[in-house]
């Protein structure tokens, strides 16, 4: 059992495989007790802080605080009732116990494939002057140091209320101290920056009011105590199962404590709970680690590739690919198309993709998103013919599609100019000349089912790159009435969620990557039906080092898109050589992203190399457990490496980006070997055992020039 429960003392025991997390409750307010290292369930906690203790309300560690009657920190919902107050109380009324985890209705979650995983814990409490339930959930996983978290707020009156506020989780640390917050930020391009600051007095907001999770910050957090390094310490991770706009609040106290709450922004929200309806907030995944940050991006990558990722392509290898969008952008025919995936079929290359402007009148971002039909000009022969070509040079055919968008210059704006988010009177803000259809109408989820479908059905279409290219605006339905207005924006990741399940469920034979501009929307609501997503659009392979190590605190390496494209960088502007680009995409799910056929002889071998080393090391790659050894914001050089479940076989990689004069010979210790095994460098045949490995470490290469990389491959020899 994960779950204990002592009524006689109002305690609950939450306990996984290393963790604990304990609520008791003090005057029918569920409180926090403790969260960390794992403590035997012997029946006597008394002791603990705050366990039967007397306090203020205002400094009582709350699981689900409440604003209006003596707490004045941030809370965690908020509700305005028909007299127009906002406060209420919730009591606690009773609690239940179930095996397994339950799924959330209409909201993508984290999952169990058998009872015995995982236990859940429903806690539920009671306003009676409002008729207001709400059903606090807890599941913790009995083998990994995992809570996932949501609420049920749930209208049982004669009169309807409105939400406000409604976070899916809230952690009051109840002893005294300070915090460092981690949290990715960015922009479009330069996404993934791993940021770190101290927690002060007063209210540090990480946010989203875009409708989307953002290049700016990405709806993760990380707590950890000063000190607390890649391999050392204490590390509370929060991560937002949810695509829209989002809010995680870190709130520390005259007395030192801190509030962290997470869960779906309240800036411009409102839901109106009619008699008898219910709201479900997304989830909110925690997860505690005592071996520092690499301890926490481990257990979040094994849950989110086994427990979070579903269909055919969960536990596959990914497939090599070839984009043709920098080799072409628009301008580009069939026969153009055919000779980079033949160029691609010669040197090993699985799956070539047709990016954007093979539909409508599309050559350039102006005009025909909407308009799912192919661009006859360009392909005489349409998509099939293009597929069939492909597929005849014995590679895959995959396909881009932007289906949330809608451009002004398009037949279906033209026939249906009230299908975009708008509201009636106010100009249509329009981003790369584009506007956003309305999801949260049904025959707009409609249409672009049906349009998607009649393709997927009739071309032999292996892979889709679904982009989303512009932050929501005017953010208003025409079909939602007044008093609902506010709901629009969660509403519409309602509408897509329920699109895109119904696409990946009548398409499973397709493997699905998620885009917006790169990373806009790399989050783990995304991830729960397209497995992986476009990392960025920044290619620049020393970009690349930040954005890849970055984003991999919290997802999986099986989950990142990662190309070699072409010099001078697009981006960027920067030239490197095609050996380092090679492996810093190899460090995710590898493709090219270039013209092949202007490649020389020599560049081909290479190429055709690179190619054939991914296939033997793509599964280490996509599954193995990945090890960050040397950061790149805190100097020239970086290496991680991904080891393997019984720990027989690693790869590191190594990158120094510019060339340092007259260096010391430098080694590198790697991490996660076991120590009384023998480990045979595959290039140089040289065997050393995993102690020196990892105390001695590995010889760096000794070349003079910018842009070096490196790659060791190490395997137990039977």
């Amino acid at each position: 059992m994960a779950i204990w429960v002592q009524e006689d003392k109002g305690i609950f025991h939450l306990q996984s495989k290393g963790m604990s997390y304990i609520i008791g409750l003090y005057n029918n307010y569920p409180i926090h007790v403790y969260w960390g290292k794992k403590l035997r369930h012997d029946g006597n906690l008394d002791g603990l802080p705050h366990l039967g203790v007397g306090t203020a309300l205002d400094r009582l560690p709350q699981e689900y605080p409440q604003y209006g009657t003596g707490d004045y920190r941030v809370p965690a919902y908020q509700v305005k009732l028909q007299d127009g107050t906002r406060i209420t109380e919730l009591q606690y009324t009773g609690y239940r116990v179930l095996a397994g985890k339950p799924q959330l209705a209409g909201l993508p979650s984290v999952y169990v494939e058998s009872p015995d995983e995982a236990d859940t814990l429903e806690i539920t409490l009671r306003d009676d002057y409002a008729s207001l339930n709400v059903i606090l959930r807890y599941t913790v996983y009995r083998d990994t140091d995992v809570i996932a978290r949501s609420v049920e707020l749930v209208n049982d009156g004669q009169a309807p209320l409105d939400l406000l506020r409604a976070l899916s989780a809230s952690v009051d640390f109840p002893e005294d101290g300070q915090f460092d917050l981690i949290y990715l930020s960015g922009g479009w391009s330069r996404e993934g920056n791993l940021t770190r600051r101290r927690l002060e007095q007063g209210t540090t907001a990480l946010q989203s009011r875009r409708g989307m999770s953002s290049h700016q910050h990405n709806p993760f957090a990380a707590l950890a105590k000063p000190g607390t390094d890649e391999h050392h310490g204490e590390v509370y991770g929060f991560s937002l199962v949810y695509s829209g706009g989002f809010a995680i609040e870190a709130e520390v106290d005259a007395f030192s404590h801190t509030r962290l709450g997470i869960g779906l922004n309240p800036f411009d929200f409102s839901w109106r709970l009619a008699p008898g309806e219910s709201f479900q907030t997304p989830e909110a995944v925690m997860v505690y680690s005592a071996e520092g940050l690499g301890g926490m991006s481990r257990t979040y990558h094994r849950l989110y590739r086994t427990r979070l990722v579903r269909g055919t392509f969960r536990d596959k290898e990914r497939p090599i690919l070839v984009n043709n969008w920098e080799a072409t952008y628009f301008n580009f025919n069939a026969d153009k198309l055919v000779d980079i995936a033949a160029e691609g079929s010669k040197l090993g290359i699985e799956l070539f993709v047709l990016d954007d402007g093979w539909f409508g009148k599309r050559d350039a971002d102006n005009s025909s998103l909407g308009d799912w039909t192919e661009d006859l000009r360009k392909l005489p022969g349409g998509l099939a013919d293009v597929a069939k070509r492909v597929n005849d040079l014995g590679m895959q055919f995959g396909l881009w599609v932007e289906p949330e968008m809608i451009s002004p210059d398009s037949d279906l704006y033209r026939a249906h100019p009230d299908w975009c988010l708008h509201v009636h009177g106010r100009r249509r803000t329009e981003a790369r000349w584009q506007l956003v259809l309305d999801l949260t109408r049904a025959e707009v989820r409609d249409y672009v089912y049906n349009a998607l479908s009649k393709i997927f059905s009739s071309v032999p279409i292996a892979y889709v790159k679904w982009d989303m290219n512009r932050n929501l605006t005017e953010i208003g339905s025409a079909e939602l009435p007044v008093e609902r207005q506010g709901e629009t924006a969660h509403r519409y990741v309602l509408g897509l969620y329920e699109l895109i399940d119904r696409l990946t469920g009548d398409f499973p034979h397709i493997l699905f990557e998620s885009c917006s501009s790169g990373g806009g929307r790399f989050d783990p609501g995304m991830l729960y039906y397209m497995p992986q997503t476009w990392t960025s659009d920044d290619t620049d392979a020393a970009e690349r080092l930040k954005i890849q190590y970055g984003t991999s605190l919290v997802y999986p390496i099986s989950a990142m898109g990662a190309h070699v494209s072409a010099v001078p960088n697009h981006q960027v502007g920067r030239v490197t050589p095609l050996s380092f680009r090679g492996d810093v995409a190899m460090s995710g799910n590898f493709g090219y992203e270039l013209d092949l056929t202007k490649f020389t002889y020599e560049e081909k071998e290479l190429v055709k190399q690179q190619v054939a080393n991914y296939k033997e090391i793509r599964s280490l790659v996509q599954q193995g457990n990945l090890y960050r050894l040397q950061s790149p914001f805190e100097g020239n050089e970086t290496a991680w490496m991904f080891v393997s479940d019984d720990q027989r076989e690693a790869l590191v990689y190594y990158f120094r980006v510019m060339a340092v004069p007259y260096p010391a010979r430098r080694t590198l210790k790697v991490r996660g070997l076991n120590p009384d095994l023998d480990y045979t460098v595959l290039d140089s045949g040289e065997v050393f055992g995993g102690d020196r490995l990892m105390q001695a470490g590995l010889a760096l290469p000794d070349i003079q020039r910018d842009y070096v990389s490196g790659c060791f491959h190490l395997k137990v020899q039977d």
